[in-house]
């Protein structure tokens, strides 16, 4: 079986050594030790394992290794280099858009992405382009003024 060896992930080429059918959710877990992607359904139902492959959000547990071959991955853990928050990390902690924060991660990188697709998204767009991510908690409000918020701000970067 072919095997995979280097990912491109936060900035950096990663040395790895898995099996090229492996989930890059799997990969970034328990081979890279970045476990702010999170394993909730595992069926690409949930989005919490959301991260961005070429600045788009996609579903990690859905995304063989193999498949991502020399694009451009980003985890939350990328989001904020040398501990400065990134303008959506920062809008979800002002709107308080988390309770457990298991979904967070996953709805961050969501919101990350269609900012850059659509900088000042309508109610009805982020409500379409966070369509998917399910928060247990129902904070889906306060997610909607953190997105307009980071908006506002600039929350392209």
């Amino acid at each position: 079986m072919a095997r995979v060896t280097q990912l491109h992930v936060n900035g950096s080429m990663r040395r790895i050594d898995a099996e090229a059918d492996r989930t890059l959710l799997s990969v970034l877990r328990d081979d890279l030790d970045l476990t702010g992607t999170k394993f909730g359904c595992g069926e690409g139902q949930c989005a919490a394992c959301t991260v961005l492959i070429d600045g788009v959000a996609t579903k990690s547990c859905l995304t063989k290794v193999s498949a991502v071959g020399a694009k451009k991955v980003v985890t939350i853990e990328g989001l904020a280099p040398e501990g400065k928050l990134h303008p959506v990390q920062e809008a979800f902690l002002e709107a308080d858009a988390l309770q457990c924060g298991y979904c967070t991660p996953g709805m961050i990188m969501g919101a990350v992405s269609l900012l850059r697709r659509n900088p000042h998204p309508s109610e009805q767009e982020i409500a379409t382009g966070m369509n998917g991510h399910i928060c247990r908690c129902g904070t889906y409000p306060r997610v909607v003024r953190a997105i307009h918020a980071a908006a506002a701000k600039g929350g392209r970067a």
